[in-house]
């Protein structure tokens, strides 16, 4: 029997900044990964010299991961994608400029959409009116012209990676449209997200924290009270404090009687955004004006991972592309032919030009989104009816989205446990004090 008085359950981002919170507050943490890499969908994978993310990966400058990185002494070095935007629409891909004068998007359809963008960089993400209602009916109020929606609609896919408007609240996508739309807000990673990772590995390491590789958890042992844990290679860890940092479905399988608990209304309120992915580096651009480009009347996006500045492949060009998933929307062969179709018109001639490639038919993007079917609209950090039961991830955003959610919900569980720690600690001495 192993003692250790913290555990946290996954090392992706939200794991390692609640361990990093932990270890520097003189707490003993143990983290444990069932994988033999740290990182979960953060990790980067290296190819014939590329180094390729699990999908296209961004962070925006100044939310709430850009902000917990730094304050951790991150080196954040990179670059951001080009404002030399091009749409791709029936096929052609044109500057974003020329598709606003062209025929079909009317004098009145621009109108509308300057209106509407004032409007977004105005709005409260948080109010009700805009909280309350889904991303379609926010749009369809505000566009009588569809050109401007289609437009409206490929800004919050990308922002997003979601692809629901009739599910997705309003306030929460149009405030990362918002947040898309400030010059240089995106940063890509030099040396892929795996350096994240890593710096943050080691910022735990260093604040006295223990990271265990290849470490699953069958089940999160309690009485009402978490006790420990127990691992799939049959030991058990005594721990009075536990965060899960994995997925709504992983930590209700990991306790008993999670169905009494809120772990169930987060599992089934769960509805996870999915893309497929296909990630290329090429020893050329074909077409080198077209570095980053909005797919409108398809659900699709490119962009070039390795401009100007992130140094991602020993030569050649890192170039990703990705699919959206709508609902019901999967079909791994017709994706990935959708994506080749779209690098046709992006990057002609770029077949020949292949030095790596990587295909994700059904990559996980966020374990659930902000829609309006959500019954609890702040999932976590604590589970109230399992004391000592805390979680975080990508899925327990409380207003923030993908990553910052994911880092957000890693120090919200640590800042909560700690707190409750105290509230112990003090209730310990007062039981002393008039045992005397």
């Amino acid at each position: 029997m192993t003692q250790s008085k913290i555990v946290i359950i996954g090392s992706g981002i939200a794991g390692l900044v609640a361990a990093c919170d932990l270890a520097r507050a003189g707490k003993p943490v143990v983290v444990l990964e069932k994988a033999e890499k740290f990182g979960g969908r953060a990790m980067t994978i290296q190819k014939n010299g590329a180094l390729f993310n699990l999908g296209g990966h961004a962070l925006y400058r100044g939310g709430a991961a850009d902000r917990i990185f730094r304050e951790f002494g991150l080196a954040l070095r990179g670059g951001s994608p080009t404002l030399n935007v091009s749409v791709l629409w029936n096929g052609n891909v044109m500057p974003l400029t020329r598709f606003l004068f062209n025929g079909r998007f009317t004098w009145s359809a621009r109108v509308e959409l300057t209106r509407a963008l004032a409007k977004i960089m105005r709005l409260d993400p948080s109010a009700d009116d805009v909280m309350n209602i889904n991303l379609r009916t926010w749009i369809e109020e505000h566009f009588r012209e569809p050109m401007g929606r289609n437009l409206l609609y490929s800004l919050v896919r990308t922002g997003t990676f979601t692809n629901a408007p009739d599910r997705q609240c309003a306030g929460t996508a149009l405030g990362q449209v918002r947040r898309s739309l400030r010059p240089n807000s995106v940063l890509y990673v030099e040396g892929g997200w795996q350096s994240i990772v890593d710096q943050l590995r080691e910022a735990a390491v260093r604040a006295g924290a223990e990271l265990v590789p290849s470490a699953g958890v069958a089940a999160i042992e309690h009485d009402g009270q978490v006790r420990g844990l127990r691992l799939t290679d049959g030991s058990q860890i005594e721990a009075g404090h536990v965060i899960a940092a994995v997925p709504p479905s992983e930590t209700f399988r990991l306790v008993r009687d999670a169905e009494r608990t809120a772990l169930r209304i987060w599992k089934d309120q769960a509805i996870p955004a999915t893309v497929a992915c296909l990630d290329l580096c090429l020893r050329r651009l074909p077409a080198p004006r077209n570095r980053v480009v909005f797919g409108i009347d398809e659900p699709v996006f490119f962009s070039n991972h390795s401009g100007p500045t992130p140094s991602l492949a020993k030569e050649g060009y890192v170039v990703h592309a990705v699919k959206y998933h709508g609902i019901g929307e999967h079909d791994p062969r017709k994706d990935e032919a959708m994506l080749e179709r779209a690098m046709d018109a992006i990057q002609p001639g770029w077949r020949k030009e292949v030095i790596a490639r990587q295909y994700y038919p059904n990559l996980t993007a966020v374990y659930d989104y902000s829609h309006i079917d959500r019954l609890d609209r702040k999932p976590g950090p604590a589970v109230p009816q399992v004391r000592g039961l805390y979680v975080a991830g990508d899925w327990a955003g409380h207003g923030e989205l993908l990553v910052d959610a994911a880092a957000a919900s890693g120090r919200r569980a640590a800042l909560k446990l700690l707190d409750d720690l105290r509230t112990e600690n003090v209730s310990r001495l007062h039981v002393a004090s008039a045992g005397r």
